[in-house]
């Protein structure tokens, strides 16, 4: 039998065959798109020259963009014919009309289309982008609508506002712009994903991300893989007036994605690329060098226990090995991007190439992500247009990671190397003072982990226009994904030592299917405007997984071979379908008055059989007063009240909760059997939420624009695994129970302080507050202690209770430090219910209470934009007020003396530690293996969440291009996370996403442990247009 040996193994694999097949596919497309689209811009706007004669006037100009810039390839068209120009290099132009009120029609992609007349002399076209005629046209739900015609509450944001932030993941880059969306990055570890809530918690067990729509098509919880650079625009749909029309799917708000397409005119072409370095931001979490670390031994009241002993010497304050320099580094984040548009009347297309590359700021990771997109409209009749799109991704990690554990736990007395240099071997080690500890650096010579996933989204949509009034839109959709691992620990690592080496890999496949046919109508009657649509959605999922795990594997060897002794085999497979009914309709009568229905009928496999299905409704209206005859206010431009209320749905995050399950991992007497493992609920239903709310839209002079929210959600039917008792082999089973409230406001504002040719200055800010509350539980039960989520032992606990908000903690209250003795202090109550105090923390213990929440009092954002002339320059922030975090990491690495078997965090700004009689401190006397229960899970490690952080910075110049023969060159250099303030003592009060292991997904808990920490980015970027 063949094997394969290495030490580290080699990328020349099938994948390196595939990688370059795919560039070079996609370099072919791109090729053959820019030679198409060429030919039908040039084939559109061609001029008849034997129609010339006809002409009687020559009218010239020139076409320059808001900073007065010349704009090369504008599209210069005779209004009712076929007959155009474009600008040269120099924005010029020159075209014969019939005379002077003819008009003139330009064109340019990225800008918004303006008609003038010709006139007698020669005239000036000052064109604008397109952003702010794209938020006059909103995609929310299956439709267009104008923005001022909207009743919902929603918010959107254009690519530039998309882009500003390193990385692969639109997710990371939604932090603190906009109102109401509660977002948690994913730290620092490249191609980490964030997790968004929307409007708070609605739910206990089920799943908190809003649904993803991109394109039209419905992909799940998540952004899919998109790449940020080929977004057009992204709104974030918050009210029940906008996500009801997604029934089952909306309770957790729906983010609806639009990505770019061709225009007609002349080929575009853009390049993007950034480069940046990045490095660890460990915030105000300070481990001890060795000299603190010596004196903090020195300190303990029963050092004696540890002054004989061998190690114990003054020569350790000398001893200071930094784990972190020597696991860290600076990290290289690459990202570059490529796309050509264009197209004519009958056919345009957008065809782009992404590829992101980040080494780790912390050494041995490596992130990789290639993205593809085309994307083609063909119109062969006025009646029929076909839109065919195929977006592919490809994402690898090579993980020889450091340790993050060991980087913060590993003393700094211990050092991984020898005198001789060489590495110090497998625990027990006795030449370290930690004899236990484990040199991770040993086990990284050999052990490593890699993934490799594809990803494939395919659309073939089409339309038919019956009637000016009645088209049929088709969308579908075909989604198949493939992904692998490989997991390897060396017989010579610690990791596989015991088992002679080991092996592990993993397989999974999915594919889905999505399909929607819309009957749309759109018609004016008079004053009357009626925007309706019907029609049917299909949504399936089938996936299969399979893990093989073998043990007995020789050194070097990366494959099971046949003396492998297999450990563990298995597999799984999983489908589930929802099949809906949709509606909905806009009226709008002279643009006064507004109203919207909408109704959805939702069927899904994962319920029971007697609620299988659900129904969904949104009702909402709108007055726009500014366009009443009364209303003579000139300066007020907007003035827009809006109700809605409606209803929206959620389902549980397990695909089989309804059916009974049996377990067929049990053996009698080494027969195989099978175990009941869930009892079957047929009356299983979905989360509920009704959402009532109001909001009003306004803007003053042209330059300000305010928008308010008031809303209130009321949840009902949570999805629930409710305890049972163990007798049955069964301890838990899903059931509807209970209910929970969210209520909030929201604002966001922008205001343009000054616009004019030579300087223009904006700045935008947002601000959102949620309040939530249980507001009853199932049977009679008054209150539910549950884990906080983080899935680690002896952390903290919450508690479900009426009237207490869902991600309130549970904990034993902290009363401080005893200033006569030193020793901890809890609160209990006494026989005679009273609050006193107690050095027992098991009399503590047993008086548990709600102290304060995860849940923030309100969270927002701010940023400013500046451009004057070439330069321009923008700032972002995001900040977070209230909430309590449960900083676990402080009892392992704060913990009194507890944990000896490794380093301790310096004390933070503010805190002291008793030493004598009266002193008033922050921490008691530090023990040697800390007898004092200190660290026990308590109140004391509760920590205020409120921070203000810099998204990024920005200060950018556009080159004068007047003789460079290009449409557009911008260099800018940019700071990402450069700081944070918070008095928090941990890494960042912004804590990423934890996997929990008993719900299977990455979830917010509020808990902070050893977590990759966040990373600063300096950034070298240009942006080129052709």
């Amino acid at each position: 039998m063949k094997k394969a040996f290495s030490k580290k193994p080699e990328n020349f694999r099938l994948h390196t065959v595939l990688e370059k097949s795919l560039k070079v596919t996609l370099f072919s497309l791109l090729s053959l798109s820019f030679q198409i689209t060429t030919a039908a811009a040039s084939k559109e706007i061609s001029i008849n020259q034997t129609n010339l004669a006809a002409f009687q006037k020559i009218t010239k100009g020139t076409v320059v963009d808001e900073k007065g810039i010349p704009i090369p390839g504008v599209n210069v068209i005779l209004k009712g014919s076929k007959k155009g120009v474009q600008t040269d290099m120099d924005g010029s132009f020159a075209i014969e009309v019939p005379n002077n009120a003819s008009i003139l029609v330009f064109t340019f992609m990225g800008m918004q289309d303006q008609e003038i007349a010709a006139g007698n002399g020669t005239i000036k076209v000052v064109m604008k982008e397109a952003g702010e005629q794209m938020s006059e046209v909103v995609i929310v739900g299956y439709s267009k609508v104008k923005k001022e015609s909207l009743t919902g509450s929603l918010q959107t944001l254009d690519s530039k506002k998309i882009v500003d932030v390193t990385s692969p993941n639109v997710e990371n880059m939604l932090a603190g712009k906009a109102s109401g969306v509660f977002v948690n990055t994913g730290g620092g570890q490249p191609g980490a994903e964030a997790k968004i809530i929307i409007r708070g918690r609605t739910t206990v067990n089920g799943s908190t991300d809003p649904l993803w729509v991109i394109d039209g098509v419905i992909v799940g919880n998540s952004s899919a893989n998109i790449n940020p650079s080929d977004i057009e625009t992204l709104t974030v749909l918050k009210d029940a007036a906008s996500t009801a029309v997604y029934g089952s799917q909306g309770a957790n708000g729906v983010i609806v994605v639009t990505t770019k397409s061709g225009k007609a005119g002349k080929s575009k072409i853009s390049f993007s690329a950034k480069t940046a370095l990045t490095t660890i931001n460990n915030g105000n979490f300070k481990i001890m060098n060795g000299a603190q670390l010596y004196d903090l031994y020195d300190s303990f009241e029963n050092k004696q226990d540890f002054q004989n002993v061998w190690w114990w010497t003054p020569e350790l304050r000398n001893k200071n090995f930094d784990w972190w320099d020597n696991g860290s580094r600076t990290g290289i984040a690459k990202d570059y991007n490529l796309s050509i548009s264009g197209g004519g009347e009958n056919f345009k297309s957008y065809v782009s190439l992404g590829v992101y590359n980040e080494t780790g700021a912390i050494k041995g990771y490596e992130y990789k992500k290639y993205n593809g997109l085309m994307k083609f409209e063909y119109k062969p009749s006025s009646w029929f247009t076909l839109r065919p799109q195929v977006n592919m991704t490809r994402e690898t990690t090579f993980d020889q990671q450091h340790s993050v554990g060991a980087l913060y736990g590993n003393m700094p007395w211990d050092s991984p190397y020898l005198e001789n240099g060489t590495l110090v071997g497998n625990a027990p080690n006795p030449t370290w003072v930690n004899t236990t500890g484990s040199n991770y650096l040993y086990d990284l010579q050999w052990n490593y982990g890699e993934s490799e996933s594809y990803n494939v989204r395919t659309n073939l949509d089409f339309d038919i226009k019956f009637t000016s009034w009645l088209t049929f839109a088709s969308v579908n959709n075909y989604i198949f994904s493939n992904s692998n691992s490989t997991y390897y620990s060396d017989p010579r690592s610690s990791a596989g030592e015991a088992v002679k080496g080991r092996i592990e890999d993993n397989f999974s496949t999915y594919n889905r299917i999505y399909t929607n046919q819309l009957f749309k109508f759109n018609k004016a009657f008079g004053k009357h405007d009626i925007n309706a649509l019907a029609g049917y959605e299909w949504n399936e999922y089938n996936s299969k997984s399979s893990t093989g795990v073998a043990t007995g594997i020789p050194p070097g060897i990366i494959v099971p071979d046949a003396a492998a002794v297999p450990e563990k085999v298995g597999g799984n497979r999983s489908q589930w379908a929802v099949q809906s009914l949709l509606s909905n309709a806009n009226y709008s009568y002279d643009n006064r008055y507004l109203a919207q229905v909408s109704f959805r009928r939702d069927g899904a496999s994962n319920f029971g059989k007697n609620a299988q299905y659900g129904n969904f409704f949104s009702v909402s209206g709108g007055w726009n007063i500014h366009n009443e005859k009364f209303f003579h206010a000139g300066y007020i431009n907007n003035l827009k009240l809006r109700a809605s209320y409606g209803s929206v749905g959620n389902r549980p995050n397990s695909l089989y909760p309804h059916l009974p399950l049996y377990s067929f991992s049990q053996s009698y007497n080494e027969n195989p059997g099978a175990l009941i493992s869930q009892l079957a609920n047929p009356d299983l239903s979905w989360e509920k939420t009704f959402t009532g709310g109001i909001g009003i839209d306004v803007s003053f002079f042209n330059r300000v624009n305010i928008t308010l929210d008031y809303y209130n959600k009321n949840t009902s039917d949570l999805l629930y695994r409710v305890p049972l008792p163990g007798v049955i082999g069964v301890t838990s089973i899903w059931k509807n129970v209970g209910a929970v409230n969210n209520r909030g406001f929201e604002a966001s504002v922008n205001v343009e302080i000054i616009k004019n040719d030579n300087l223009r200055w904006s700045v935008d800010a947002n601000i959102g507050t949620n309040k939530n509350k249980v507001t009853s539980l199932y049977g009679d039960k008054q209150q539910i202690i549950v884990g906080d989520g983080s899935g680690i032992s002896g952390s903290a606990s919450k508690l479900l209770t009426p009237g207490k908000d869902v991600d309130s903690w549970y904990l034993t209250e902290w009363a401080g430090v005893d200033p006569e003795n030193g020793k901890p202090q809890w609160f209990t109550t006494n026989a005679a219910g009273e609050r006193v105090k107690t050095s027992s923390y098991g009399d503590a213990s047993k008086n548990q209470k709600v102290i304060g929440a995860y849940t923030p009092d309100f969270f927002g954002g701010f940023s400013t934009n500046l451009n004057y002339k070439n330069f321009d320059f923008a700032a972002i922030f995001s900040y977070s007020v209230g909430g309590e975090i449960y900083n676990y990491a402080r009892a392992e690495f704060d913990s009194d003396g507890a944990y000896t078997d490794r380093n301790q965090m310096n004390l933070h700004s503010g805190w002291t530690r008793w030493e004598k009689p009266g002193d008033i401190a922050t921490h008691p006397q530090a023990l040697y293996n800390n007898s004092s229960n200190s660290n026990k899970a308590s109140s004391r490690f509760l920590e205020t969440g409120t921070y203000l952080k810099m998204r990024s910075i920005t200060l950018g110049y556009n080159l004068p291009i007047e003789r460079m023969h290009i449409s557009n060159l911008r260099l800018y250099i940019a700071g990402e996370n450069l700081f944070t303030i918070s008095h928090y003592s941990g890494v960042d009060p912004e804590l990423p996403p934890n996997y929990n292991s008993a719900t299977g997904q990455y979830v917010i808990s509020g808990v902070a442990a050893q977590v990759y920490p966040s990373t600063r980015k300096i950034v070298l970027g240009l942006n080129l247009t052709l």
